[in-house]
């Protein structure tokens, strides 16, 4: 029991009280760098030496990587403790940083275990990528950005709702604009919505484009609406982060005046204790 709690003290995100703790997040943290390291070096003609050492680290990032998971899922009655030891672990492995760790290890293992499938097609490989996920363990940055998206969800939703319903009604508009002057670009209304995404994301790739009168003006409006479209999301998220950032601010004054009232109490006593020495010496 000993060796299981520290062995979860180690591997929970350092809070600066453990030297090992901090250690192990810095083995992490160098692991999921090289592991994208990895996937971007996959990509390149290397030779068969080059192409041995990228397969070599790949295993030793995925068994460490696979350790990792395997200690936090036989340590997870620790972090729910109010769980029994079975359901902890349960809720653990269905919790969303067990099944980005889950996924992160995937692709290594499956092809050795389901051999001769299609499962080791380089687009299962790039599932290596979610290894990236792993460092919202570690990274406050990241930790902030969750926190916000998750506070911020219902807002998000609503502006994610806005533009979905903006594009559907962009595309069919375009494809009854459009469809009789250029009905082999404009089949059908799903034309319309690869128009209506790459209008309203500003991004214009131009293979798509209205020649009518109509098809023009609904394009301006569209236009003039994705500037819109985008900046909704952007703003809510950016001032929740402001939220947050003010609410660290303030809980940082509040520690620290808290810290200053306790000197000053600790003084007091002193003091007073030296004081009470002083009358019984002269009593």
């Amino acid at each position: 029991m000993n060796m299981r709690k520290k062995i979860f003290e180690t591997i929970l995100p350092d809070d600066g009280s453990s030297r090992l703790s901090r250690w192990f997040d810095f083995a992490i943290t160098a692991l999921i760098i090289a592991s994208v390291v990895i996937v971007f070096a996959s990509t390149f003609d290397l030779s068969p030496c080059a192409l041995r050492i990228v397969s070599v680290l790949e295993g030793v990032v995925s068994v460490a990587f696979t350790i990792e998971y395997a200690l936090r899922i036989a340590t997870a009655d620790f972090l729910y403790p109010q769980s029994g030891k079975l359901a902890s672990r349960i809720r653990y492995i269905f919790s969303p940083m067990a099944l980005v760790d889950l996924v992160a290890i995937l692709p290594f293992w499956l092809p050795m275990l389901l051999p001769g499938t299609m499962l080791g097609i380089r687009a299962l490989r790039l599932v290596r990528l979610m290894r990236i996920f792993k460092l919202n363990r570690y990274s406050d940055a990241m930790k902030s950005l969750g926190g916000v998206i998750a506070l911020k969800r219902r807002e998000l939703l609503c502006s994610m709702f806005f533009v979905g319903l903006l594009m559907l009604i962009s595309s069919l508009f375009m494809y009854s604009a459009e469809h009789d002057a250029q009905p082999t670009v404009f089949r059908n209304a799903f034309s319309g919505l690869w128009w209506a995404v790459a209008t309203l994301t500003t991004v214009g790739y131009g293979d798509i484009y209205p020649v009518t009168a109509a098809g023009r003006i609904v394009g301006a409006f569209i236009a003039f609406s994705g500037l819109a479209a985008v900046a909704i999301p952007t703003g809510i998220i950016s001032s929740g982060l402001m939220e947050r950032m003010s609410k660290c601010d303030q809980t940082a004054k509040e520690a620290e005046s808290g810290s200053e009232v306790a000197e000053v109490k600790a003084e007091l006593l002193e003091q007073g204790e030296t004081l009470k020495a002083i009358l019984e010496k002269l009593s």
